[in-house]
């Protein structure tokens, strides 16, 4: 795992692994058009660009053989979202913003690395608690960040293309 700054990342190898990754945690009722219309305005090379240059955001990348096989996005502070600000009630606060990994590698240990050096990151960045949205019907992901001591809170709207989706708002307090 290493922090990702534009000089020690491929910006579109990161893009290339967010754009094929995102739509496994997306619900069947979520269109093609849908996913690729937030791939687009979200997970394309110039944002990444923009994240990786962004001080209030962390990206952290996990590596197998020389390849980039999962990452992960942290962002400080609570989202303007009234429902998240109920929700997210310790401060300060960072949130879990993607987290994500190859097919490939799933059940060999990166997510859990990932998450790991997540919460890690969030600590020393002065969190005393992390918090994330998923999808209400992601059950996968909704036991895989039970496991690591994320608790639902509340929940939120969060849009992908033009649906909206409903997400839990989980909290791990440091």
């Amino acid at each position: 795992m290493r922090i990702a700054t534009t000089d020690s990342v491929d910006t579109a190898e990161l893009a290339e692994l967010a754009a094929s990754t995102f739509p496994l945690a997306c619900p069947a009722s979520v269109t093609a058009d849908n996913i690729a219309a937030f791939i687009d305005a979200n997970l394309s090379v110039v944002r990444f660009t923009e994240y990786l240059t962004d001080p209030e955001r962390v990206v952290l990348t996990a590596h197998r053989d020389r390849r980039m096989v999962g990452y992960a996005m942290l962002l400080r502070g609570v989202s303007d979202d009234a429902d998240v600000r109920r929700a997210v009630r310790v401060r300060p606060a960072v949130e879990l913003s993607k987290l994500y990994v190859a097919p490939d590698q799933h059940g060999a240990g990166v997510s859990a690395a990932l998450m790991d050096r997540a919460v890690a990151t969030a600590a020393e960045l002065g969190a005393r608690c992390v918090w994330l949205g998923v999808n209400q019907q992601n059950q996968r992901a909704q036991r895989f960040y039970a496991k690591h001591g994320f608790t639902p809170q509340g929940t939120r709207t969060f849009r992908v293309g033009v649906r909206t989706e409903h997400d839990y708002v989980m909290i791990r307090e440091l």
